[in-house]
């Protein structure tokens, strides 16, 4: 829609219809204004999943792969066909909105949110980010370029103030969302935290560079109570305050506008903005005829599966795999994850999936008639006790699987009651005289001895099981942060010793006190096993199989929004039972799933290595592909894993007196590890696959054209089976008058070539790459003179070098 009917369209509307339209009308829509006939956007969290308006574990969605392990795949039409997916699974959930890509960097391995962003590099965060916006916005759904910007920790994360030098501002924090306007991108969240001295919401930064320099034309939305002030934030270049009804903006920001505080004309252009998204998302005039979906079921397990391995990092293997189905006759699979792995991270992106496939699962279908696979789980994880299920309880009232919730008035009188599948309850229907949640179930315990149960939420809290009562006391809120008060809630615990087979009834309940949210959480775990007993036994299943493969990861209290971690070691005894269980089988695959970097003591004890990220609903499947090498693994780090936390350059995450100081300037990731002279566990782009390559020539132009240059390298697969190979350039710039770090990423590509073959991978080198900011010119620069150009498989191993010369400006 061109701006003049953009304009007529504002001057349709009154200064109080053109205000309401600038808060949600609620928690995940826009107001719709008939006059100009706008009709309600619907927004959703969207990383991984499309999880619609609610938190109903009724209402499923199609889960992918981690961001971290969709970077990790290279692969930019993959990652476009995956975010065409969400916009399929947006359709059909009446979103118009998905609210991400997240496009903030792995800063630091502890970042709690590291699995949600996809990689430690700008370029690389860049170019993956830019293809799911593709993808997304491809089905006429917008994506959101989130959280601008310099939002990369949890700690403090409402009220952190980031300080950045100029320089790392714009190479490094804000050239992920460059790229992202640069791809069209209709949608942007503000952060919560500040950088500079200024919170997102009313942060200059909106305007300039976003809409000033870069030239986006679409709306900026806040992130959920990010909007903290009137007229500081209408004045910046925040469009939407969300969610609704209520919002610093609505009548206060009516009133500055007639006092004069707040001109008019800036409140046309937020409402423009708006109305040129509802034109996008075919929410303004005649609603578009419904797009047929592309994939179905069978179509979207597929994909999903394909994702799976692509994304999966083989970082080491001693001629262990792939394995052979013609061979391999016994299989011990080992470790808790290999039974219950984590999917996706913590946090508000959460999507309740249609199915899972566990590597447990996965295995037994590909090996189904030909082997025997057994499971010892190994050393219980020290974590807290997860939601009942419909695997592990019943409804008291009908006994189908499940729980009961009701809810109660203030006398206990029961108003609603419906059957639930989780015990894990977010948004309990709201009815009038509403005053308590309660959930219920009857659980006939698999093994005796003492259990732990947990009520979740704030308020009064009351936990009963088998007639005991276990908590019951006043739990007040304790935080402002909507991801602990609306999604993962503190659980208060308690023990009693249940008999194996004799059913007893749980029963959970919390009122609902004003401003703590309704979320409602009833969990359980039995007793652990004895520890020896049980390493003992995965060690004896390993010795005894044919091949092994231990399952290891991290936890939802390790990885997730809202906090950041405070070590890389994972949790438990996962260390101590992959060594034991590689002792006594050479031929041990170990699979770490998890989100971010962790610490491998043991990873030159293993045969195999895998890194498998949170890989999302068809894990298990995809995981099989890669072991029986049905699938090479097509994964590629995205980001620098250190051998300890102790070696990594920048780990800081919590702030000094409320200020979060970036002093590592731009050298992150690679750059850092470099800078500091240090070896980490496995550098940024590493990873192997099933055959081996050498790289043979390379070359470039002598100088570079205004648009860049193109790198030509030459390698050969010497190995024994078709691969994929992925062709990496780093640049340096020795003697550069600015600071510079000593070797940085400019581009890559991947190849594919039979055994014996020589094949030319060509790669753009964009002239971004040779550019640095200026803060005295307040702009960017390139420095003339000779710059290396550097080809090979990972940051940290430069196989093949040349050397560009960039002209001095006439």
């Amino acid at each position: 829609m061109e701006d003049d009917e953009l304009n007529r369209l504002v001057d349709k509307l009154t200064l109080a219809q053109k205000v309401e339209l600038l808060t949600g009308a609620t928690t995940w829509r826009t107001a719709a204004q008939p006059a100009v006939a706008l009709r309600e956007m619907v927004m959703s969290d969207g990383p991984t999943g499309v999880r619609g308006e609610s938190w109903d574990e009724r209402r499923t969605s199609a889960l992918l792969p981690s961001a971290t392990a969709l970077a990790a795949t290279w692969d930019e039409d993959l990652v476009e066909r995956l975010g065409a997916l969400l916009a399929q699974e947006a359709r059909t959930k009446g979103v118009h909105v998905v609210l991400g890509p997240t496009l903030n960097l792995h800063r630091s391995p502890l970042a709690g949110r590291h699995f949600e962003c996809f990689s430690e590099d700008p370029e690389l965060t860049g170019r993956t980010g830019a293809a799911l916006i593709r993808g997304i916005q491809s089905g006429g759904i917008a994506a959101t370029a989130k959280h601008y910007v310099a939002n990369d920790s949890e700690t403090d994360r409402l009220t952190v103030d980031v300080r950045v030098p100029e320089r790392a501002l714009h190479e490094v924090c804000l050239a992920p969302f460059e790229a992202a306007v640069e791809a069209g991108v209709w949608t942007v969240m503000s952060g919560y935290n500040g950088v500079g001295g200024a919170t997102m919401s009313e942060s200059p930064l909106l305007a300039e560079p976003l809409k000033g320099r870069w030239g986006f034309d679409g709306a900026v939305v806040s992130d959920w109570g990010a909007v903290r002030s009137t007229i500081p934030s209408a004045l910046a270049a925040q469009d939407l305050a969300m969610p609704g009804p209520d919002s610093p903006w609505g009548d206060a920001l009516l009133n500055a506008v007639r006092a004069g505080e707040v001109p008019e004309e800036v409140i046309d252009d937020k409402v423009r903005r708006l109305l040129r998204l509802a034109e996008r998302v075919g929410a303004l005039g005649d609603p578009a005829p419904p797009r047929p979906s592309p994939r179905g079921p069978r179509q979207t397990r597929a994909l999903l599966r394909r994702a799976v391995a692509a994304s999966t990092v083989l970082l080491t293997n001693h001629d262990v795999l792939p394995w052979s189905s013609d061979t391999v006759r016994t299989v011990a699979v080992i470790g808790t994850h290999a039974v219950r792995p984590r999917l996706q991270g913590g946090g508000s992106a959460g999507v309740f999936p249609r199915h899972s496939v566990t590597p447990l699962d996965g295995i037994r279908a590909a090996l189904r008639g030909t082997a025997e696979v057994t499971y010892s789980p190994g050393p219980a994880l020290v974590e807290q006790p997860w939601p009942l299920d419909a695997e592990r309880c019943a409804d008291p009232r009908t006994g189908e699987p499940g729980l009961l919730l009701r809810v109660l008035d203030r006398a206990g009188r029961e108003l609603y009651a419906e059957h639930r599948l989780s015990g894990r309850m977010l948004e309990p229907a709201l009815v009038p005289g509403a005053h308590t949640v309660e959930l219920s179930a009857l659980l006939r315990p698999t093994v005796g001895g003492e259990w732990t149960f947990g009520v979740g939420g704030f308020g009064h809290l009351e936990l009963i099981v088998d007639g005991q009562q276990l908590v019951a006391g006043e739990y007040p809120r304790t935080t402002d942060d909507p991801a602990v008060v609306h999604v993962a809630p503190p659980c208060r615990h308690g023990r009693i010793p249940l008999r194996a087979g004799r059913a007893v009834e749980v029963v959970a309940r919390r009122s609902l006190a004003p401003d703590t949210g309704r979320a409602t959480l009833l969990t359980a775990a039995p007793p652990p096993p004895d520890p020896e007993t049980a390493l003992a036994e995965a060690v004896a299943a390993a010795r005894a199989a044919d091949v092994a493969v231990v399952v290891v990861g991290t936890t939802e209290g390790s990885e997730s929004e809202g906090h950041d971690r405070i070590t890389l070691a994972l949790p438990g005894d996962q260390d101590a039972l992959v060594s034991a269980v590689a002792a006594a089988q050479p031929r041990t695959v170990a699979v770490v799933n998890s989100g971010g970097p962790v610490e491998l003591p043991w990873r030159d004890e293993v045969g195999a290595l895998l890194l498998t990220w949170f890989p999302g609903q068809e894990a298990g499947a995809g995981l099989a592909d890669v072991l029986f090498g049905r699938a090479e693994p097509g994964g590629r780090l995205p980001t620098t894993w250190a051998a300890r936390l102790v070696d990594a350059p920048v780990t800081r995450t919590r702030p000094d007196d409320g200020v979060l100081d970036y002093r590592e300037g731009p050298h992150i990731g690679h750059r850092g590890w470099l800078r500091a002279a240090r070896e980490p566990a496995y550098w940024f782009g590493h990873g192997l696959g099933y055959t081996t390559w050498a790289y043979d020539g390379i070359e470039a132009p002598a100088r570079p054209g205004p648009d860049g240059f193109t790198v030509r390298v030459t390698v050969r697969n010497t190995g024994a089976r078709t691969g994929r190979e992925v062709v990496q350039v780093y640049l340096s710039r020795p003697h550069s008058a600015a600071e510079r770090p000593e070797r940085w990423f400019a581009g890559y590509t991947a190849v594919t070539a039979p055994p014996g073959a020589r094949v030319e991978a060509v790669v753009h080198v964009p002239s971004r790459a040779l550019r640095h900011w200026s803060p005295e010119a307040g702009d960017w620069r390139t420095e003339p003179g000779v710059y290396r150009v550097h080809a090979g498989r990972s940051a940290g191993e430069p196989t093949l070098t040349t050397e560009v010369e960039v002209a001095p400006l006439p």
